[in-house]
């Protein structure tokens, strides 16, 4: 070979060299890197307890799995919401449009679900809400870019009615709740199948979210009803049920409440005046399934507090996340992709039992009676009976149930007050 052709040959050699990576497919670098999910919870504030219980319990699900999904690492961004919809609106801004997360997640309140939906609808982001249960974020109103994972305020509570109906001799109600949507929907749901069936619901006291004394709320309820039906979160719950017992109402009247009422957040901290409370959850700490033993051994290991709805939660709520990923392929960058996966989940066992989801994006699955004992030496939700795969639309068909308000302050109208 002349030294001519040699040159040439060479220099074809480093062209090539240079073209190749050039002409072959761009590698997408953006999913060799972490899959971001992005979580909002209260960590300052009256609901700090919760919001820590809720990142802990998220927390735990990533250590198991080593934190990765897919030779992909996960990493998980918390920002405190503070139990306000302002600012929660502004941390899921900075999640989404700079931490450029691929799945947002988490949230408390349902006045922040309801404040979330259309920024999270209008920015194409999937999300998912294990903890809040609006009613209507998968119902009249459905957020396309929204699953939930956790429930709807109302879908445990017309299995309660049923439940009190077929077993007890209450008829006439009292309720007392949190003045906004997570309490009108808890009595709302109770209400409309507990009415149905020959019950009453004789009065409705609405209580304000800083309400630091329920002295002047208790004083109204009625004495001539067979029981109360009350709806607290947090610290309320510690303070009602303490004056509950106080201004003699728990010998005189039993006490019904929504499955927050007395959860596992609070109820280490309450004493005999729990003692009784019958309630309605798709969760208890006690229930006794090898699936839930598990994950409320390794939670109280890991937090040093027994498990709560709210850690399971976000514990199942992450798993969901994580499964939905596979499915994808870990192509989380595919938006749409991952959304169409997150309907697709079905778990056939977890914590709190079996959970699919319906065509509006809701669970279906069991929903535990629950009743305050003390066993051991500290208080429990002892599972009392159990409905098995309970939808949001209860036992009603779902378009005709669709046509009828949103539970509200107001409706279903107090007819018997």
């Amino acid at each position: 070979m002349s030294d001519r052709s040699f040159l040439r040959t060479a220099a074809l050699v480093i062209l090539a060299a240079f073209l190749v990576p050039l002409l072959a497919p761009a590698a997408a670098p953006a999913q060799s890197g972490p899959i971001k999910i992005g979580m909002l919870a209260p960590l300052t504030g009256p609901f700090a307890q919760i919001g820590k219980d809720m990142v802990n319990g998220a927390e735990m699900y990533l250590d198991e799995i080593g934190r990765q999904v897919g030779g992909r690492k996960i990493e998980l961004i918390v920002e405190d919401d503070e139990g306000t919809p302002a600012t929660a609106l502004n941390k899921s801004r900075k999640l989404v449009e700079q931490d450029k997360v691929h799945v947002l997640t988490g949230g408390l309140l349902a006045n922040i679900g309801y404040a979330l939906q259309p920024y999270i609808d209008g920015q194409k982001i999937p999300a998912t809400y294990p903890v809040i249960a609006a009613d209507d974020i998968t119902q009249r109103k459905p957020a396309k870019w929204i699953v939930r994972t956790g429930w709807t305020t109302s879908q445990p509570n017309h299995a309660f009615a049923d439940w009190t109906l077929k077993n007890t001799k209450y008829r006439k109600v009292v309720a007392i709740g949190m003045d906004y949507a997570f309490g009108y929907e808890t009595v709302g749901g109770f209400q409309r199948v507990f009415e149905e069936g020959g019950g009453q619901i004789v009065q409705k006291i609405w209580t304000p979210l800083n309400t630091n004394d329920f002295a002047p709320f208790l004083a109204q309820v009625r004495r001539d009803a067979d029981a109360v039906l009350a709806l607290f979160v947090g610290r309320l719950a510690l303070q009602f049920m303490k004056q509950y017992e106080e201004t003699g109402l728990k010998a005189r009247l039993p006490l019904l409440g929504g499955g927050t009422t007395t959860d596992e957040s609070v109820l280490p901290q309450m004493g005999d005046e729990a003692l009784g409370a019958i309630t309605a959850l798709h969760y208890s700490q006690a229930l006794d399934t090898p699936q839930n033993k598990m994950f409320a051994a390794a939670f109280e290991k890991k937090a040093g507090k027994i498990s709560s709805y709210y850690s399971e939660a976000t514990y199942t709520g992450t798993r969901w996340i994580v499964e939905a990923v596979k499915l994808a392929g870990g192509k989380v960058e595919d938006r749409e992709g991952l959304l169409t996966a997150l309907r697709k989940v079905n778990l056939k066992e977890s914590a709190r039992g079996p959970i699919s989801v319906d065509q509006w994006g809701n669970p279906v699955q069991n929903i535990y009676i629950r009743k305050v004992e003390r066993v051991g030496g500290r208080l429990q939700n002892t599972v009392i009976a159990t409905y098995p795969a309970v939808g949001q639309f209860w036992k009603y068909n779902p378009e005709e149930y669709l046509k009828q308000p949103l539970y509200t302050r107001d409706y279903p109208p107090c007819k018997h007050c």
